[in-house]
């Protein structure tokens, strides 16, 4: 329908809470923290299983006795078949979601058009990439209703080589009635027009008409990636992690499509390892349930596979994480790694061939003994001459170094009575 607050304002107005006084309209949902948290715990659930293996082993998995997601919960089978798969396990909230009643055993008896079948979407991207995924969408279910979902998909294999199980944890919401929603959009518009330029008695809005929309909270897709609301400045550092997981899942699904959305990820894990440095005592939690180890010479690595998984393409997880060392040695600051990225001349890659060309140079320099006694007799201290030792014939060998202001200091003195002398004082006499 033709909208009379233009297509920017109305994506604004669907973002909002509604409050009047006489109004059953619910808000529009959006992703709590406890939500996030339930699917930061599921990943360190599956991570703690992992232990030295590709993939955590299905033997060591009991979905129904995890009590904190249990019911929000799926298990696939994909031993007899890719395309449809069996489901060995269904959570209770789930099955009252997907209007399940009685048993089923594959992923093809489940109602079209209900969450469960919406995983056909994403279960074949965690199969390629091999490592979990999240993901966040809406959809129009069995009964009518717009369903915001939110989820994780975790690997799980029988033999530590394929990925033959597939473990979900899925939360939902339904949204405001797109019909109401829809109506009180061309009431509020029609409000507008014939509203007062001064401030009315009773507002419509809660902060003016004129107050600043705040950022969405719903997903919107901009170029066919996902976008999501940052956490607040002072949220936990989990939920941080949680949103860098996202993108990171997202910039897996398009990564042949989109640079962007990998460099959003980078971006965002970026940002994670910024705050990390002023919560240690978090960061260092994260690390322990996810089962990763801290590594000091290579500080990022850790970030990398907590956000990417740490069974994830092991030369990719070394270019992001040189990125981010990048970053950290040119004090890039928060949320500028992207664009920094999508700037910089060739891209990730160049930029990755370029710091490994210059640690390969900054190494060889360092392992070139004379290249590094030039470097310190460049800015050593200069020895006063009084204090130089001379040989029995009064002869000193030394080493010189001409000063900014032309004049000459004496920085080092070679033992009059070492071979070396010897060789230097027969030289300087031929």
């Amino acid at each position: 329908m033709d909208n009379p607050l233009g297509h920017d304002m109305a994506h604004h107005l669907e973002d909002l809470d509604y409050a009047a006084e006489d109004s059953a309209i619910e808000p529009p949902p959006e992703i709590s923290t406890d939500e996030r948290r339930m699917h930061v715990r599921a990943y360190n659930h599956w991570a703690s299983l992992l232990q030295d293996r590709r993939f955590p082993s299905i033997e060591d998995l009991e979905p129904a006795s995890i009590e904190d997601f249990a019911p929000y919960s799926v298990l696939l089978d994909f031993t007899a078949s890719l395309e449809n798969p069996a489901v060995p396990y269904l959570g209770s909230a789930l099955r009252q979601e997907c209007d399940i009643h009685g048993e089923i055993e594959h992923i093809a008896d489940v109602p079209s058009r209900s969450l469960l079948s919406r995983l056909t979407d994403h279960y074949l991207q965690i199969i390629a990439n091999g490592a979990p995924i999240g993901f966040e969408a809406e959809f129009l279910n069995q009964r009518g209703t717009e369903i915001l979902y939110r989820g994780i998909l975790m690997p799980f294999s029988s033999d530590d080589d394929t990925i033959d199980f597939i473990y979900g944890v899925i939360n939902w919401k339904e949204m405001a009635d797109r019909n109401l929603t829809d109506e009180l959009i061309l009431e509020v518009g029609q409000a507008l027009r014939s509203a007062p330029s001064a401030a009315i008695n009773t507002p419509i809005w809660a902060d003016g008409p004129s107050a600043v929309f705040p950022e969405p909270l719903l997903p919107a897709e901009q170029d066919g990636t996902l976008v999501l609301a940052e956490p607040d400045a002072d949220a936990p550092l989990a939920d941080w992690l949680a949103l860098a997981r996202d993108f990171a899942g997202e910039a897996q699904a398009v990564e042949d499509r989109s640079h962007s959305a990998l460099y959003r990820a980078i971006g965002l894990a970026y940002d994670f390892a910024l705050l990390a440095r002023n919560n240690a005592q978090e960061y260092a939690e994260l690390l322990q349930d996810a089962g990763i180890k801290v590594q000091a010479r290579a500080p990022m690595t850790p970030i990398v596979k907590l956000i990417f998984g740490a069974n994830y393409d092991k030369t990719r997880l070394a270019e992001y994480a040189t990125a981010l060392d990048h970053g950290m040695a040119g004090q890039i600051e928060k949320s500028t790694l992207a664009a920094y990225l999508e700037a910089y001349p060739g891209g990730l890659k160049a930029l990755v061939r370029n710091e490994r060309l210059a640690r390969k140079q900054q190494r060889t320099s360092q392992s070139n003994p004379v290249h590094e006694a030039r470097r310190k007799l460049c800015s050593a201290l200069a020895i006063p001459f009084e204090e130089i030792a001379t040989d029995e014939e009064g002869l000193a060998v030394m080493v010189g170094r001409r000063e900014a202001d032309g004049s000459l200091s004496i920085v080092a003195a070679i033992d009059g009575n070492s071979v070396l002398a010897e060789r230097v004082v027969r030289k300087a006499a031929a």
